[in-house]
């Protein structure tokens, strides 16, 4: 799959005819809503967890020297906290935009801190992208941020303001924490 994914996002019609639909972030979409929304709330999916996995060519990195960013993987069991927003059909098109660098528009069970839950959206940027970096050490990872930038800055400003949005929810993260710990000492 290319690195363009907004024509495949648009094929989307799970939400078609909704008035509103929620949507999960777990990234940069945690600290920076640069969008409308109706309501927000703190909110989690269940066996997905946030890996610095995905390659970023167009924000926080150049196709010469790509930033990572975060993307969901798999795991059993795993807990992913994030923001969930509820927006209406018309943000797509920003968002398709915004997240047009290898990651799919997908249906998901999104759960809030009330423990009610709603199926709703979120953005995942799958292994079969060809903006996908995959697995490396937590340390590697660090040195690959600390060494990027892109059109909407420094990589390390993505990883230092998501642990920041991350404590202030009171909420940890082990991945994200680590990279952070490798990249300021």
């Amino acid at each position: 799959m290319s690195h363009n994914t907004i024509a495949i996002n648009q094929q989307m019609e799970k939400f078609d005819g909704h008035a509103s639909v929620w949507l999960f972030g777990y990234g940069s979409l945690i600290y920076k809503a640069d969008f409308p929304y109706i309501e927000r709330r703190t909110a989690s999916i269940a066996n997905l967890t946030r890996r610095f996995w995905q390659g970023s060519h167009d924000h926080r990195g150049t196709e010469a020297a790509p930033g990572r960013v975060v993307t969901l993987v798999p795991e059993s069991g795993a807990v992913c906290n994030g923001m969930a927003y509820l927006i209406t059909p018309e943000v797509f098109t920003h968002l398709d935009h915004r997240e047009k660098n290898g990651y799919l528009r997908l249906a998901t069970q999104i759960t809030f801190d009330d423990e009610t839950s709603v199926e709703g959206l979120v953005y995942i940027a799958t292994a079969d992208n060809a903006a996908y970096l995959g697995a490396a050490s937590e340390q590697d990872i660090a040195r690959q941020i600390a060494a990027s930038s892109g059109p909407s800055g420094p990589n390390r400003d993505y990883l230092i303001d998501l642990a920041h949005a991350l404590r202030e929810m009171g909420k940890h993260d082990a991945h994200v924490f680590a990279i952070e710990q490798y990249l300021t000492s």
